[in-house]
């Protein structure tokens, strides 16, 4: 047995960093400008705004509370709030279920981020390409055609030699960075990565605004469509502002374990919702201008930036080195978010067998890695397996897609509803209210859309997830 040694953030402002680090990643990157551009703009981004405030910012501060007075890995926190709050330890389960989801998570996004590693690579080479021919102010090089640069995602697909080293890579990258714990290892990380992640972010939207159609895009993300509305567009956006916060997969709790008892949770939560609301818009302000400049569709989907920015980037100044950055900005995203779901599972494995962070750290991250493998080979000689083929709603997924659904439609939604039905109603409220440090109107409002609002909301998505034919049309 290893004696486990308790760590912490150093300050408040590193675990801002990397709570915010934890909930912006692909999500806000990738699926928010996709889901926007699929959804009418304005409507969906008022909409998603309103989720967020009411909805993930109660569940983001519940979560960081649990994590806090538990001072443990997500499961062992809530159970130690159940019992000082005398009700079954059986209401730990929702720290349970989202261990599991940040394990299945991580397994996926891992060779998603290995997708943005490889057109790292790619822009690099092209970058000095560009270079070496004199003219590195021209547009991105890529020595194919338009016709041609959305393929090479399907040949990448077919690739499993790189498919796999991104994978591993990238893999190796997360599990270094959580062996070497809290403070030395991902406290250093966030410190380092998310203001450069910030400032490229402010870059590439500055350079935008200046060669793409800015206006145009501010008017589409601004300006609300309301016949764009419909119960679809609602719920996507409600699942969006819950998801992209990282709720349900317990890792806020894990990172609030690592909270100062003299940090005030509730601006901090307030915080991490504003930081990671304001990075989701801003990706939009970043990827619309660029894509509207070049007369590409915004309802993409998820094609958007892995085959149609790309494009963009051929025709515009500069467009090899804003590629290359475009897609290190999105690499640290990845990076922040993996590095929090590893540590969510690590810290429970630490605490359950009593061993050392560094076996924890590589023995679970190998296990990922390993699933991980068999999500990427589902890409291609795997593509006809299908593990959950006797479920409906996953029929005809592969193994990648098959976890993504599971997770996103059953896991994620089960752990965020207990989490809110247990604090709002179960948990020993003078417990409670004495973490979330509010008071007055403040407490009573955020006990009202937590005990309230938040179940209602995180039911739907749960509901319309498993049975789609229910969604209003």
């Amino acid at each position: 047995m290893v004696a486990v040694k308790q760590e912490g953030w150093s300050s408040r402002t590193a675990f801002i960093l990397a709570a915010v680090g934890a909930a912006v990643g692909l999500g806000n990157i990738w699926r928010f400008p996709t889901l926007a551009g699929e959804n009418g703009g304005g409507a969906f981004v008022l909409i998603y705004i309103a989720c967020v405030v009411l909805i993930g910012l109660p569940l983001v501060l519940s979560e960081v509370i649990v994590g806090r007075h538990g001072g443990s890995d997500a499961y062992h926190s809530a159970e130690k709030l159940a019992k000082e709050s005398n009700v079954s330890s059986g209401w730990a389960a929702f720290g349970g279920v989202g261990i599991s989801a940040a394990f299945l998570i991580l397994t996926f996004y891992s060779v998603v981020a290995g997708w943005v590693l490889y057109y790292v690579g790619v822009f690099i080479s092209d970058f000095f390409g560009a270079l070496t021919s004199g003219d590195p102010f021209a547009g991105a090089l890529l020595n194919e055609t338009k016709e041609e640069i959305p393929q090479r995602m399907g040949a990448l697909f077919e690739n499993n030699f790189i498919l796999l080293s991104m994978h591993t890579i990238f893999m190796f990258l997360t599990i270094a960075i959580v062996a070497r714990g809290v403070t030395d290892g991902i406290e250093k990380a966030a410190t380092y990565l998310m203001p450069t992640f910030f400032i490229l972010l402010i870059l590439i939207t500055i350079y935008g605004a200046f060669v793409g159609e800015f206006g145009r895009a501010v008017s589409f993300l601004f300006t609300p469509d309301f016949s764009k509305l419909n119960a679809g567009v609602v719920n996507e956006a409600l699942g969006q502002a819950l998801f992209s916060m990282s709720v349900g997969s317990a890792a806020l709790i894990t990172y609030g374990a690592y909270v100062p008892k003299e940090t005030k949770l509730a601006p901090t939560a307030a915080m991490i919702a504003f930081a990671d609301t304001g990075v989701a818009i801003m990706a939009g302000l970043m990827i619309f201008p660029i894509v509207f400049s070049a007369g590409l569709d915004v309802a993409a989907g998820p094609t958007l930036v892995f085959q149609s920015l790309p494009i963009a980037f051929q025709s515009m100044p500069a467009g090899s080195f804003v590629g290359l950055l475009f897609f290190v900005l999105i690499f640290f995203a990845a990076l922040t978010s993996s590095i929090s779901l590893l540590e969510a599972v690590v810290a429970w494995a630490i605490k359950k067998f009593q061993c050392s962070r560094a076996m924890a750290a590589w023995g679970v991250g190998g296990v990922i890695f390993l699933v991980g493998v068999a999500c990427a080979l589902s890409l291609n000689i795997w593509s006809e397996l299908r593990i959950l083929g006797f479920w409906g709603i996953f029929a005809e997924t592969n193994i990648m897609d098959t976890i993504d659904g599971f997770v996103g439609k059953v896991l994620l939604p089960v752990a965020a509803l207990i989490t809110t039905i247990f604090i709002g109603w179960k948990a020993d409220k003078k417990l409670v209210d004495a973490e979330s440090g509010l008071n007055g109107g403040k407490l009573a409002f955020w006990r009202f859309l937590t005990a309230w609002l938040s179940p209602i909301a995180v039911s739907l998505i749960l509901i319309f997830g498993l049975f789609p034919s229910l969604l209003p049309s």
